[in-house]
């Protein structure tokens, strides 16, 4: 089966007729110069290459050179009892899965909300037919419906200490995965950017639209800190090569905190 990737999302779709949904949604947008489609044939003739690089012991980023769609930088997450494919790129060859099966079999691929979809159901193939875990909420922005994508809702327990969990706000179904063992067992949080980490390093953004800068009500940021507080953690990863290093649990409460001083306007003498 012939598919198409969006060359501004970097999602797969099974036809490339008209606009890709995604990009054409108010949370992203398509170029002004106009949809553009690409396939793994010409992005592999093109000399796009993917990669991992070590993040911490058992936690790997990947991602493509040049990059694709939004470019974000997926994560392989290791355990004794197999692999979990977070936030998979738009790109997969032969070579980078080889790379990724050798740190074991991958259990399941999970992107955080659909802009992170990449081409998720091509790596399933890739890696060996893996489940690819949709949130039900979600499921209408599969562009390239199959039998390996599977829905879920509320919170999965992945593997042992690996919880993927709903906490909606950037979209309904926008999800984290809670990795107990990470950052030499205090906790890792794997945000995506339902939690975006911000470059200073010391604080977190919650946005409907990161690009055209919708930002989310007081409200939601809250339940989003609320349901986030029964993880421990002390590392977060957001799905470029953001992360908090330390006291990242403390940041997402401070920063939400922050967040509803801003919308309540607390901070108006300011501006």
């Amino acid at each position: 089966m012939s598919f198409w990737i969006c060359a501004t999302c970097g999602v797969e779709h099974a036809e490339n007729a008209g606009i890709c949904a995604i990009c054409a949604d108010e949370r992203q947008w398509v170029p002004a110069a106009g949809q553009r489609w690409t396939t793994l044939q010409e992005l592999g003739d093109a000399g796009c290459l993917a990669d991992l690089v070590k993040l911490e012991p058992d936690l790997f980023g990947i991602e493509s050179t040049p990059t694709v769609g939004i470019g974000q930088q997926a994560k392989l997450l290791c355990t004794p009892t197999g692999s979990v494919l977070w936030d998979p790129i738009g790109f997969v060859d032969a070579r980078i899965a080889g790379r990724v099966l050798e740190h074991g079999p991958v259990r399941a691929i999970v992107a955080s909300h659909p802009h992170m979809f990449g081409v998720q159901v091509e790596w399933s193939r890739a890696l060996g037919d893996v489940p690819v875990l949709v949130a039900e909420a979600d499921l209408d922005w599969v562009a390239r419906p199959d039998p390996a994508i599977r829905p879920w809702s509320a919170e999965v327990r992945l593997l042992p200490g690996v919880t993927l969990a709903q906490v909606g706000g950037h979209f309904p179904g926008s999800a984290v995965i809670h990795w107990e063992a990470g950052a030499r067992g205090r906790g890792v949080l794997l945000s995506g950017d339902t939690v975006f980490a911000n470059p200073d390093r010391s604080s977190v953004s919650f946005m409907r639209s990161y690009p055209n800068r919708l930002p989310l009500s007081g409200p939601v940021v809250e339940r989003i800190a609320r349901t986030l507080e029964r993880f421990e953690f002390d590392r977060l990863y957001g799905n470029f090569d953001t992360v908090i290093a330390t006291d990242a649990r403390a940041v997402v409460r401070r920063s939400a905190d922050r967040h509803w001083g801003w919308v309540r306007g607390d901070f108006d003498q300011l501006t």
